[in-house]
């Protein structure tokens, strides 16, 4: 167990700042799954059997296609859709071979889709997780790495004696989905990683793109293909261009940009999703049909899957008229200057001292676990619209308050901004309300373990800058060691 140090407490309108970030991968998906379905429509059956080939590693098999279509098999995507069952889907994007670590996956993204309610959770994984990986033929052998080089294990030689089971054309994605499975506790029904270079190849086909900057992005260090930097840097001006592919791909890449707006991990993702919303719009024009041979080749260079068509089918068919409003975005993230973070931190947690990495706070996992869980909050819930507030009640972790709130604010809860309290041993609900809001209060009390408490404005005495109305958690030390895995 760990003691944290006190941070400086961010505003609300901060905290969205995480979240917003999984946009990008997403973004890159869908575009895919689009661009597949409508170049389908404009191909022979050769062209196409030979693109579901090269992408799934299965040719096409009509019938098969035509009765998992009229009837799906149970336990396909199709059916666990038609029957309110979650489907759990790994997104993940890598460098591709012109990249100097080709099959490191620097997006990570678990995508998991709710029938039932009609909402899709995208939680982003950064990319420099620690985790303990159990890829080897000997379970109790550990590889202690970066979540991101999971998917490399089965194409190279990073470590020896890689368990069968992650070995073939769809090891990387099998391995990837062991341990980010192990992590969030969600079982992964398939996965699909999509090259960075995708982004280069389709605009190319496509004749290229209009893309708007909101200011100048100038960059002195973007990779070259020769494990160095472009000579002189890139440099793009503010305003609406025409970018080519290769200019794409450096606009939607670039991590060096010497405007702050554009160096964020959050100016990166915007530019990713104009990108890949220009792709979508011109794609899905009458130039756009014509190219859909162009479009073919270039994504089947770049896409890795064991989707079936019927599963890709099944998920642009379901999503497709799916409202923004119903995609719960979530992050993963530790403190940063841009907000608190909510379930990791940043210290050596086996990768040594001068390493970038982050860890989770719960070793377990447990903690995660229980927070990807609860994601999907009951719409009559939410429908109650009930007051929360936040306050840390524990002593043994500063700052809890405002990581709580970080992770509960992308849920639909109503938040307020969250408040220090003193002292409590136990998590406790002050319900202000007179019972006005039971769904909700039992939502609390069964994530945090918390013990309902009527309260009245002046009983018990309220924090500074506490409401008095609602619902309030005092987070107490209970809670605090469960959140650190104790």
């Amino acid at each position: 167990m760990r003691m944290l140090r006190a941070r400086p407490r961010a505003r609300r309108s901060r905290y969205h700042v995480s979240y917003r970030l999984t946009r990008s991968v997403p973004a890159v998906i869908a575009g895919v799954l689009l661009l597949v379905v409508l170049v389908a429509a404009t191909l022979t059956y050769k062209r196409f059997d030979d693109f579901i080939a090269a992408t799934t590693g299965h040719h096409l098999n009509p019938i098969g296609e035509v009765v998992q279509a009229v009837e799906p098999a149970q336990g396909t995507i199709a059916y666990k859709l038609n029957h309110g069952q979650r489907v759990n889907v790994l997104l993940l994007g890598m460098g591709g071979e012109q990249n100097d670590a080709p099959y490191l996956t620097d997006s990570i993204m678990a995508a998991s889709i709710d029938p039932t309610t009609g909402r899709v959770m995208l939680m982003s994984i950064p990319r420099d997780l620690v985790v303990h990986m159990n890829l080897q033929t000997a379970s109790s052998r550990v590889w202690t790495n970066k979540i991101n080089a999971a998917y490399e294990v089965p194409y190279t030689s990073i470590i020896c004696c890689v368990d069968p089971q992650y070995s073939g054309r769809d090891g990387g994605g099998k391995a990837a989905e062991h341990e980010v499975g192990k992590l969030t506790g969600l079982t992964f029904d398939k996965y699909i990683a999509v090259d960075f270079v995708a982004f280069r190849d389709i605009v190319n086909a496509l004749g290229g793109v209009d893309v708007c900057l909101s200011s100048n992005l100038d960059d002195y260090e973007y990779p070259n293909y020769n494990n160095g930097y472009i000579r002189g840097g890139i440099h793009y001006k503010a305003g609406c261009q025409h970018l080519n592919g290769e200019q794409s791909l450096q606009v939607a890449r670039s991590r060096h940009a010497q405007q702050p707006q554009q160096s964020s991990d959050f100016g990166r993702a915007r530019r990713q999703q104009d990108i890949m919303q220009a792709i979508k719009k011109k794609a899905t024009t009458v130039n756009g049909f014509a190219k859909a041979p162009q479009l073919l080749d270039a994504l089947q260079k770049n896409i890795h899957t064991d989707m079936s068509l019927s599963d890709m089918k099944a998920i642009y068919d379901w999503g497709k008229n799916l409202p923004d409003s119903s995609i719960i975005r979530v992050a993963l993230t530790g403190p940063s200057a841009i907000g608190p973070g909510n379930l990791l931190d940043s210290y050596d947690c086996g990768m040594g001292p001068n390493v970038s990495q982050l860890c989770p706070d719960d070793d377990s996992y447990n903690m995660i676990h229980k927070y990807v869980a609860s994601i999907f909050i009951d719409p009559k819930t939410l429908g109650e619209k009930a007051p929360v507030q936040f306050a840390n009640g524990a002593n043994n972790l500063a700052g809890l308050d405002a990581r709580v709130t970080s992770m509960f604010d992308p849920t639909g809860l109503q938040l307020a901004d969250p408040v220090a309290h003193k002292a409590s041993a136990q998590t406790v609900i002050l319900d202000y309300s007179g019972g006005q809001f039971p769904l909700t209060t039992k939502y609390l009390q069964d994530f945090f373990g918390a013990t309902v408490v009527a309260a009245t404005p002046a009983n018990p005495a309220p924090a500074k800058g506490q409401q008095t109305f609602g619902l309030v958690v005092v987070l107490g030390r209970d809670f605090a060691l469960r959140f650190l895995g104790g």
